[in-house]
């Protein structure tokens, strides 16, 4: 991979502070992550708190993003600040690592490393049926009638588009909000659907900032414009017992209705029609992709969620603790649990995508894990690119993704 495509300078800049007396600057110029032959080095430039040099010694702690308990790298050094160090960290293995440095024992610095992020590997684990649990899914949201509404909202329309608030039904007999904003000229144009973050509330858009498109700001059941609807308590622990009936099956489906729903909109050049999402976004544009059936021209999720579970619960708190206490109450085992969830796992439907793929991660992320992301972007064989934000926990820089994002809608 040519990695100018995802590296941008950055600065000298804390990556947390605080402790004993030593503070830390880790140089980020090579934005934390490293491909062989590369060893990581980390370039480190400490100061003293206390205004007059003391002893100290800084231990660096490298341990593997998934097993917290192994150490794969210590070192130790007796330092007079101010100074600067260049520590080897030879990880070795493709992966994500968490660097810990302590000053006499105090945490002053925590971050992620990643080396060799394009060959974690993760390997799927869908059960013999998936394929055909998921035509069967399709069959059955093909029986639901869209019921499409266009409801003009005046007062938000713009100079050259307007707004309208629309619903449609989805699996089940759902009735999914969403808002579709569309140019007042009558011509055909690209279309692009942005898809909602878990628990995500709507976000102010401007009516006149993409003229030249069509785009749908949509829900999946019971949340962001759909969530006066919703029925399903914590989402994710809904019916984990069943994948008949978890809350992502109809999610799932929600993502590809809308798709139903755009290419048969006034206006749509079907050739043109992209997707974009953040966290939950991320894997609902992941998974529309592959399930839509090559319609979408090309995708940009970011941050995406709902990716390998297995290696996913060993590293967050969250959704594995509310899953795994849902998973117990219904009396199942936790091979039964990740049996269930392997139907909704991102990186078992990676291999049905078709179109380019533009993804974003963030390498600090704490709640979508760079691990998880790459997990399922390794398995994604149609043309991809990958942007990793050194500095970025959950989200990404904005003011770099968002025309990358357009460049790259616009190269397909």
């Amino acid at each position: 991979m040519n990695k100018s495509l995802i590296a941008a300078p950055v600065l000298l800049i804390a990556i947390s502070a605080g402790a004993r007396n030593l503070s830390v600057d880790v140089d980020k110029s090579h934005n934390l992550w490293w491909n062989a032959p590369e060893t990581p080095v980390l370039n480190l430039n400490l100061t003293d708190t206390l205004g007059a040099p003391v002893p100290s010694r800084l231990r660096v702690v490298v341990t593997p993003d998934t097993l917290a308990a192994k150490t794969v790298v210590e070192r130790a050094y007796d330092v007079m600040a101010p100074a600067s160090l260049a520590v080897d960290v030879p990880v070795g293995a493709p992966g994500f690592y968490r660097v810990q440095l302590l000053d006499d024992g105090n945490v002053i610095s925590s971050f992620n490393i990643g080396y060799e992020p394009t060959n974690v590997v993760s390997l799927p684990d869908s059960r013999p049926d998936f394929e055909a649990f998921w035509k069967q899914a399709k069959a059955e949201l093909a029986e639901v009638p869209a019921d499409v509404t266009l409801t003009l909202v005046p007062e938000k329309c713009g100079r050259t588009r307007d707004v309208y608030n629309c619903t449609y039904r989805s699996w089940g007999g759902d009735t999914i909000d969403a808002v579709v904003i569309m140019p007042k000229e009558p011509g055909t144009y690209p279309v692009q659907v942005y898809y909602n973050g878990y628990g995500g509330q709507p976000w102010p858009f401007d009516a006149d900032g993409r003229p030249g498109w069509i785009e749908m700001l949509t829900s999946v059941r019971g949340q962001f414009y759909s969530q006066p609807r919703n029925t399903y308590g914590d989402w994710i622990q809904y019916h984990i017992d069943d994948p008949a009936t978890y809350y992502y099956k109809g999610a799932y489906l929600d993502a590809v209705r809308a798709i139903d729903v755009l290419e048969n909109l006034p206006g749509v050049d079907r050739e043109r029609m992209y997707a974009e999402g953040g966290s939950q976004g991320g894997a609902l544009t992941l998974v529309a992709a592959a399930l839509a059936d090559g319609r979408l021209r090309a995708i940009a999720p970011y941050i995406p969620f709902m990716s390998d579970f297995p290696h996913y619960f060993r590293i967050v708190d969250w959704p594995a603790g509310p899953v795994k206490a849902a998973a117990r109450e219904a009396g199942l085992s936790d091979e039964q649990m990740y049996a269930n969830l392997s139907y909704f796992d991102i990186k078992n439907h990676a291999r049905n995508i078709t179109c380019p793929v533009l993804m974003g991660i963030g390498l600090q992320d704490p709640t979508c894990p760079p691990h998880t992301n790459m997990s399922s972007y390794n398995l994604i064989s149609s043309p991809k690119e990958l942007r990793i934000y050194p500095e970025c926990g959950h989200t990404v820089d904005y003011g770099d993704w968002n025309p990358r994002r357009d460049r790259f809608f616009e190269a397909h």
